[in-house]
């Protein structure tokens, strides 16, 4: 049966589901220093654990909507998953206590693991291979949209109306994708090549994942790139604003620029990732995050004073070999899972997340009001990434032509 939905549409939409993600993180960055003083949090380093409790739960989220998605299907996962992101950011919107706020926080990222699981494998069970990456890159380039629009929408409505009813436009957002879903979108896996949700299918699952190097190395690789991002975007509100002092739309503009030149970037990796292949533009990537990172922070340690058009400098560098990455990363991880795409993308993702989670808190929360921090998570990190990228180069198990 022909599918009733075209190429480009596809992949608007699943950018857009794969959006509420980041649309929730980045839309209330500019509110970051209000939750604070609402809040009365005593370090402004508290206020990270905003952006990193959605990521919390979306880590556990991935682990129960993986298996379910292979058992019941990838639109019902999609539903439910939007409907507990509706509640967690109805919590947010009406709670008075900082907990309960990171409580909805949580719950929000619940919700999100649905349509985040639930795209990748509808994707992976549509395409593979270098085509699946490039599929995946042109969903990264729409889905870049978010971040470089979200945080002026965010400062929009605190504006005309308040932090609070940021969480009421994550409310309408989820609604109005769950009504194209329902309306356009088609189940890309039939009852017959469904899977039952059973403790034993999840421990072959874990065991399939743990024991192939392509997906094990490439889901290393992914939560430092990850861990290091997160970081960064944990204190992007603090470095902006209270360290260069670029406050309201001037800090959405700037965070769009950024956001911008990673949309460039996964363009770019969307129209050469079938020319040069997936590895070799996640080895060099990873190459140059390390060394451009290791020469800023020689800067730093020269005693040089570090402005705003240096850091911005450095920064559009790191997003650009960003863009060339993450659409890559799940890609080659995936490639040998399509016969369990939906429980492997939820092991890969909540597996890589954990990590990342670890490497972000630990870098967020070292922040000292300069970027020394942030740059020497992003040598370790992206450093460590170089070496297995090689090490998993010269294993036999990989498939070729990636």
């Amino acid at each position: 049966m022909k599918s009733k939905i075209h190429f480009h549409e596809f992949a608007l939409l699943m950018a857009l589901l794969m959006s509420i993600v980041s649309f929730s993180i980045d839309a209330v960055l500019p509110a970051l220093g209000e939750i604070g003083k609402v809040f009365t949090l005593q370090n402004s380093n508290q206020a990270q654990w905003v952006i990193i409790s959605i990521f919390a739960g979306m880590t556990i989220g991935q682990l129960i909507a993986g298996p379910l998605s292979d058992a019941i299907g990838r639109k019902r996962i999609l539903f439910t998953g939007i409907i507990i992101y509706f509640f967690g950011s109805l919590l947010c919107y009406i709670t008075q206590s900082f907990e309960w706020f990171l409580l909805g926080r949580f719950i929000q990222g619940i919700g999100v693991s649905g349509p985040y699981v639930a795209t990748i494998s509808i994707v992976r069970d549509k395409y593979s291979g270098a085509q699946m990456a490039r599929i995946m890159s042109l969903i990264m380039m729409v889905f870049m949209v978010a971040p470089a629009i979200a945080p002026s929408l965010g400062q929009l409505i605190i504006h005309f109306f308040g932090w609070r009813d940021i969480f009421v436009l994550y409310m309408v957002y989820a609604l109005v994708v769950a009504a194209w879903v329902a309306l356009r979108l088609e189940e890309t896996l039939v009852a017959e090549n469904r899977l039952p949700m059973q403790l034993q299918a999840f421990q072959l699952g874990f065991k399939e994942v743990l024991s192939n190097k392509t997906t094990m190395s490439y889901l290393l690789c992914a939560g430092f790139c990850f861990g290091g991002f997160i970081g960064y975007l944990g204190t992007s509100q603090q470095i902006f604003m209270q360290q260069f002092g670029k406050t309201g739309q001037e800090f959405s503009a700037y965070f769009a620029v950024l956001a911008g030149v990673m949309g460039i970037a996964s363009f770019t990796n969307s129209r050469i990732v079938m020319r040069f292949g997936m590895r070799p533009i996640c080895m060099y990537g990873f190459l140059g995050l390390c060394v451009i990172s290791l020469v800023f922070l020689i800067i730093q340690l020269s005693a040089v004073s570090i402005s705003f058009w240096m850091f911005m400098l450095y920064a559009c560098i790191l997003f650009l070999l960003f863009g060339t990455l993450f659409g890559n990363l799940n890609a080659i991880a995936m490639e040998p899972m399509g016969h369990v795409a939906g429980m492997a993308s939820a092991i890969i993702g909540a597996s890589s997340s954990i990590l990342s989670l670890i490497l972000a808190s630990i870098i967020g929360q070292l922040y000292n009001g300069t970027l020394v921090p942030m740059t020497c998570g992003f040598v370790i990190l992206c450093g460590l990434a170089f070496g297995i990228t090689l090490y998993e180069k010269k294993q036999p198990n990989r498939l070729e032509g990636a």
